[in-house]
């Protein structure tokens, strides 16, 4: 029965994952599709539920009045069927509800249905661009996206069960106390007036705070994430002190959203006992005056205080309830600005796979300004003078296939930018970028990548093992490719000696968050054999040696002439000697190629590569180059 249930509502949806609506109400059907049946009978298991129980009072007040106008010899004879229909409803009908009700909330929505939202906005954001990364924290993505999963589970599962419980609950209380006499429904009536102009009041600025809470949260939270993420460079500068200011400036702003959440949430609580109190003695009060007057029998009193007493016990829990379905609205409305944000960068609907016979690289005319839309209009601005500083300016730029081409130039010069577009990173502005002859704009973004091997200056690792660190440009790789990988790059020595706090050993040890417990050199090494197990046709080398020591270096560069071997290569270098032998230098300097040839030719030419190569000190680019 319970894995009948669980099995409802798939958490682990197959299909492509869209960009759910900017507006609430859109973004909670985006992402309740799937357990909408479930949770539209959860609503009506509930509506039962409240109904069932209001029915009870109605016949708690006939069998008071049964009991006083019945005599004893005859009253079993005279009742039996309403009690035993009592008893049905008592003993039967209210707990297989109840049972429906729980298996639905519990086994069927309470784990499957956050647990999709969450499958599906991460799929959504794992397709981002670059660029959204780079702008947000990677903690507060993460507690955005969880939050946001419980927020959209919370705030329909409260509007569909406790909504109907309440609703059909009132109504059938109001409606069964008008039945006795519609004098006796007044007190409930002007009640519920009450009630809902507090809500109407209050629970907004509880939902505004909620917000405004939800927001503080995450912005703590990436505080706190960001100072542990780069805690040896805290260590480093001794600024421990200055963290926790700038951890507690985080943490205020988040307790003052508390302080005044409970504000409101004691004003609410004052003016609800003051409603109860005066229903609950209203209600007698009435009851007793028209049973005095001989309008009313006792056992509508009999149902009338009860009920009032039940609504006195509800009143605070559908308060509460209402304010956390605000709450998590605000929580909600706060994830939608993390999640509903369409990509940067998206495959075309008609996006083939990318078919590399050779690796000819070829950059047509390429302009590029970060903040400017493809195509080559700023967006709002139709001005030239308006438009953002071009990065590349009308590149030009041909790569043969199993070319080794160096770019050069100073801090700035768009050499990473060129080969973040050759990624598709970014979009162009203007111009275009083919392999192949195939448009990079027009093949699926995982074809492209599938194609290129990177190995940059700051290469991460995932917080897993070696193994999967190594293997993952190619999950199927054999352990003799993955003893020649480790081989080539240098690695083969210290892998098998490592080890982590759980006691796993060589490939099976994991590496830390971002590879902390390796060194630089040895996370270079791994980088290195992860792309040489990828065996990808484009090489792409940016700075791939900087974290090696010279002799770690000198034993690994023959590995790479091996590396590069029947591939085009793209390499960036500070240390112009590590790239000195290329086929060819391409020389850039403000977003243009300003000069292109061999070193011995670039030299001789006395230009801007010379003069970078001969203020070199030590192999790097001297300070203020």
């Amino acid at each position: 029965m319970f894995s009948w249930f669980e099995r409802r509502i798939d958490p682990y949806p197959a299909e492509l994952p869209q960009m759910p609506p900017e507006r609430f109400w859109p973004f909670m059907r985006h992402y309740s599709r799937g357990a909408l049946p479930w949770l539209a009978l959860l609503g009506v298991t509930s509506g039962a539920i409240a109904l069932v129980e209001v029915s009870l009072y109605g016949w708690l007040g006939d069998l008071v009045d049964r009991l006083a106008d019945t005599p004893r010899e005859t009253f079993w004879a005279e009742n039996w069927a309403r009690l035993a229909l009592m008893a049905l409803g008592l003993l039967v009908l209210l707990p297989g509800l109840n049972l429906l009700g729980g298996l639905l909330m519990h086994q069927t929505l309470l784990g499957n249905f956050p647990q999709r939202v969450r499958w599906l906005a991460y799929r959504y954001l794992l397709r981002q661009s670059v660029g959204y990364f780079q702008d947000e924290f990677a903690g507060r993505i993460a507690q955005r996206l969880m939050q946001t999963a419980l927020g959209v589970r919370e705030v329909a599962m409260k509007l569909m069960d406790v909504g109907s419980y309440v609703v059909i609950y009132f109504l059938g209380a109001l409606a069964l106390a008008a039945h006795q006499d519609w004098r006796l429904a007044l007190p409930f009536a002007l009640w519920a007036l009450g009630y809902a102009l507090m809500l109407s009041r209050i629970v907004p600025r509880l939902g505004r705070v909620a917000q405004q809470q939800a927001d503080a949260r995450a912005a703590m939270t990436g505080r706190m994430v960001d100072s542990y993420t780069n805690i040896a460079t805290v260590k480093l500068f001794s600024h421990s002190d200055r963290e926790e200011r700038w951890m507690r400036e985080g943490m205020n702003g988040f307790l003052d959203t508390v302080y005044r959440q409970m504000r409101l949430a004691q004003v609410q609580d004052i003016t609800l006992s003051l409603l109860n109190v005066w229903l609950v003695a209203s209600v007698t009060g009435v009851g007793l005056w028209l049973w005095t007057e001989g309008t009313l029998a006792v056992g509508a009193v009999a149902i009338a205080v009860p009920l009032a007493l039940r609504l006195n016990n509800m009143a605070h829990w559908i308060m509460w309830e209402f304010s956390a379905l605000f709450e998590n609205i605000g929580t909600v409305r706060d994830g939608i600005s993390s999640l509903a944000l369409p990509r940067a960068v998206q495959d075309r609907p008609d996006a083939k796979p990318l078919q590399v016979t050779a690796g000819a690289v070829q950059f047509d005319h390429v302009t590029f300004r970060y903040g400017q839309d493809a195509g080559g209009q700023n967006a709002g601005e139709q001005e030239d003078r308006a438009r953002p500083l071009a990065v590349l300016d009308d590149l030009d730029l041909t790569i043969r296939a199993g070319e080794k081409v160096g770019l050069v130039g100073r801090s700035g010069a768009g050499k990473s930018t060129l080969i973040n577009l050759l990624l598709r990173f970014h979009d162009i502005s203007e111009g275009r970028i083919t392999i192949d002859g195939q448009d990079v704009a027009q093949v699926t973004q995982e074809s492209l990548r599938a194609a290129i091997g990177v190995v940059t200056q700051d290469s991460t690792l995932l917080h897993r093992s070696v193994r999967e660190n190594v293997t993952y440009g190619r999950p199927d790789a054999s352990e003799e490719d993955i003893a020649h990988a480790l081989r080539m790059a240098e690695a083969d020595r210290f892998v098998p000696r490592l080890s982590d706090a759980q006691g796993r050993k060589g490939l099976a040890a994991h590496v830390g968050e971002r590879g902390v417990k390796l060194s630089g050199g040895q996370r270079q090494r791994i980088a290195i054999a992860r792309v040489a197990l990828k065996d990808a046709p484009i090489l792409i080398l940016d700075e791939a040696t900087s974290a090696l020591d010279s002799e770690v270096e000198a034993a690994i560069q023959s590995r790479l002439d091996l590396l590069m071997q029947g591939k085009t290569v793209i390499a960036i270098a500070h240390r112009l000697s590590t790239i000195a032998a290329m086929d060819r230098l391409v020389v850039m300097d403000q977003g243009r190629i300003v000069e292109q040839g061999s070193h011995a030719d670039l030299l001789a030419r006395n230009g801007l590569y010379a003069r970078l190569w001969a203020r070199q000190s030590g192999g790097f680019l001297a300070s203020g180059m």
